[in-house]
């Protein structure tokens, strides 16, 4: 099984802890990058785009609600950029507003989870999602790009 290298921007502590022990104990993450606003991010991945020598993620893993830029605007960010779009974007969050989830559709997101509140289900959507992008979807070669 290939391992993939992902970028969580998330801002809240306890879920940065939660999500990178359910990663790990996943088993399925070469590298995880953790940055906490929406400007940061911004930057991050831009710089990336611009060298294109720096790596890109295989997998992103965005909060809705980020400080200095929320996770829409990261989002159309990500999407407008020629050498950024291909990388899958998850929005992951607490949110289950309407808004959110067809603002995060209508700006292209891959898909869009509620983070579970419970720990049990929390670990259980992580396996979800190293089951789909791991075993049943097919990511970009990086090679390609």
């Amino acid at each position: 099984m290939q391992s993939l290298d992902i970028l969580l921007i998330e801002d809240n502590e306890g879920d940065i802890l939660l999500t990178t022990e359910a990663l790990d104990e996943a088993g399925f993450i070469k590298d995880i990058v953790v940055i906490k606003d929406g400007e940061e991010a911004i930057r991050y991945l831009g710089s990336r785009a611009v060298s294109r020598k720096a790596g890109f993620p295989d997998l992103i893993l965005l909060d809705v609600n980020l400080p200095k830029k929320n996770g829409h605007e990261v989002l159309k960010f990500i999407k407008a950029n020629k050498w950024l779009r291909h990388i899958p974007v998850i929005m992951f969050s607490t949110s289950s507003a309407d808004k959110d989830v067809f603002d995060s559709y209508d700006n292209f997101a891959n898909c869009y989870i509620t983070k579970p509140t419970d720990i049990e289900d929390f670990q259980g959507v992580i396996e979800s999602i190293e089951h789909f992008w791991m075993q049943v979807a097919r990511l970009p070669n990086k090679t390609e790009f």
